[in-house]
C-alpha cells in the first residue's frame, strides 16, 4: 500500500509557529516524515500526492467536554425524557460522525445517558460507525436534590438513565466502581451549581469527603474524574481531592492557578455557552437556561483571569455544552473563536488547547496531537490560515481533508496531475 504526500503545506504542528512549504508523508496510520522537499523521501508511482499550495495542515482537534447524546434540548428534563434510549443512541452516532467531519478526531465525554459513550466507542473501534477517538463518560454522579436531580419526586423516575444519585463517601465510591465496571473511563461529578444550573455557584452540592472518595475510587482503578465546578471554593475542594478535569472554573483566581499548575489539572472553560446565553437574553429579554446574570459575571471574570492562567501554563482544553439550548451540534468551532474574541487568547494558543493538550487529556499525548514523525496521522487540511483567522474552522467547507489514523474521512482535493501522468 502506498504512502500519502501532502506537499507545499503551511504547517501548524500544534507546538511551533507556522512553517511554510512543508511536506508531510503518511504511511499506514502514522506520520512517516515531516520536512522541506529537500530532506524527505520522494514519491513513487505507488504513492498519492496532494499539492496544497500553501493551505494549512494541522493536527485533528479534540472536543474535551462532549455530550454526544444531548439532542439540542431546551429543558433539563429533555435530556433523558425526549427520546427512548434506542433512538437516542442513533442520534448520538450521527453526532459522533458530525464531530469527526467537523475536524475533531478525538472526544472526551462529559456525561451521557444509558451508557451511550461506551457503546459508541465500542462501535467506532470496531469500524461499525465513523467517529473520533473516544474517552467514554457515563452517568452524572450527583447528590440528592442538586441541580441535576431535577425531576419532581412524585414522578418516581429514579433518574437511572441520566444520573446516579449518591449520598455519602461510601455511596460515591460504590457508584464510581459501578460506572468503571460498565466501561466508563472518565467519571463526571457535580460539586457546585452555577454556569446555567439551578443552584448558584457558591452552593457546594457535594462534601469534601464525597469528592475525595469519588476521586480515590477512580484513580485506584486507573480512570480519570471531572467535575462541574464554578466557585473558588469548589475549585480548591476539587484540587484537594485530586480531580483531573475542572469543567468551567469560572471563578478561579491566582491561588487556584497555583494549585492547577502543581497538580497538572486540565481546565475546560466552556465560555461559548455563557456567551450565547448572555447574548440571547440581551437580544430577546429571556434565556433558555436560568442563572444568566450569574453567568455574565463569571464571563467578565473569565476574560480577565484566563490570559493570566494561560501565561502561567495552565493546561486548557476546549469543549462546551453543544446540544443544549441555542448551541446545536455542529457549531463546535465557534467556541474556538470565542476564546480569541473574548479573553484575547491567540489563535495559535487556542489551536494548541484543541490539539496537543486535548490529546494529552484523551490519553494519547504520546500518540497524537502534534505533527511529528511517528505520531498518528490524525490531520486536517484547511483552506485558509487558522493561525491568523481561527474563524475559518467554523465552515466545514474549508476542511479540504479530515484524516484519522491515515484514513481519509473527507477529501475535497484531487491528486497532483504530475503524479498521475507519471503513474500512467
Amino acid at each position: 500500500m502506498g504512502r500519502t504526500f501532502f506537499r507545499g503545506a503551511n504547517l501548524i504542528d500544534g507546538i511551533n509557529k507556522p512553517q511554510p512549504n512543508t511536506t508531510v508523508v503518511v504511511e499506514g496510520d502514522r506520520i512517516k516524515a515531516v520536512g522541506t522537499n529537500g530532506n524527505i523521501p520522494k514519491p513513487t508511482v505507488q504513492d498519492v500526492v496532494y499539492d496544497l499550495g500553501g493551505k494549512a495542515l494541522m493536527p485533528g482537534m479534540v472536543m474535551c467536554h462532549y455530550h454526544v447524546a444531548y439532542d439540542n434540548v431546551s429543558d433539563l428534563n429533555d435530556i433523558d425524557m425526549k427520546h427512548p434510549p434506542t433512538y437516542l443512541t442513533l442520534i448520538a452516532a450521527k453526532n459522533a460522525e458530525l464531530l469527526l467531519r467537523s475536524g475533531y478526531t478525538g472526544a472526551v465525554g462529559a456525561g451521557t445517558m444509558h451508557n451511550i459513550d461506551v457503546t459508541l466507542k465500542r462501535a467506532i473501534n470496531r469500524h461499525m460507525i465513523p467517529g473520533p477517538h473516544f474517552l467514554a463518560c457515563g452517568r452524572d454522579l450527583v447528590t440528592t436534590g442538586d441541580s441535576v436531580d431535577c425531576h419532581p419526586s412524585f414522578w418516581k423516575m429514579n433518574m437511572d438513565g441520566l444520573a446516579r444519585i449518591c449520598d455519602g463517601p461510601d455511596d460515591f465510591r460504590k457508584a464510581v466502581r459501578e460506572e468503571i465496571k460498565n466501561g466508563v473511563e472518565i467519571i463526571k461529578l457535580y460539586p457546585t451549581g452555577g454556569h446555567g444550573l439551578m443552584w448558584p455557584a457558591d452552593v457546594m452540592t457535594m462534601s469534601q469527603a464525597e469528592m475525595d472518595a469519588a476521586a480515590e475510587a477512580a484513580h485506584e482503578r486507573g480512570k480519570k474524574i471531572r467535575g462541574h465546578i464554578i466557585s473558588k471554593k469548589g475549585i480548591l475542594a476539587a484540587l484537594k481531592a485530586g480531580i483531573d478535569v475542572i469543567d468551567h472554573g469560572d471563578m478561579m483566581d491566582e491561588e487556584c492557578i497555583e494549585g492547577m499548575l502543581k497538580q497538572g489539572t486540565f481546565v475546560v472553560p466552556s465560555l461559548y455557552f455563557p456567551w450565547k446565553m448572555v447574548e440571547e437574553k440581551r437580544k430577546t429579554g429571556k434565556a433558555s437556561f436560568g442563572g444568566v446574570d450569574e453567568m455574565a459575571k463569571g464571563l467578565e471574570h473569565s476574560y480577565q483571569i484566563i490570559p493570566k492562567a494561560q501565561k502561567a501554563g495552565v493546561k486548557f482544553v476546549i469543549g462546551d455544552d453543544f446540544g443544549v439550548g441555542a448551541m446545536p451540534h455542529g457549531e463546535y468551532a465557534s467556541e474556538l473563536e470565542a476564546y480569541v474574541k473574548g479573553p484575547g487568547i491567540s489563535p495559535l494558543e487556542v489551536i494548541t488547547w484543541a490539539t496537543k493538550n486535548g490529546y494529552e487529556l484523551l490519553g494519547l499525548g504520546k500518540e497524537g496531537g502534534t505533527i511529528e514523525a511517528g505520531k498518528l496521522a490524525d490531520l486536517l487540511v484547511v483552506d485558509g490560515n487558522p493561525a491568523k483567522d481561527i474563524g475559518v474552522l467554523k465552515d466545514r467547507e474549508n476542511l479540504d481533508v479530515v484524516m484519522k489514523g491515515g484514513q481519509l474521512v473527507t477529501c475535497q482535493l484531487t491528486p497532483s496531475k504530475a503524479r498521475l501522468q507519471k503513474a500512467a
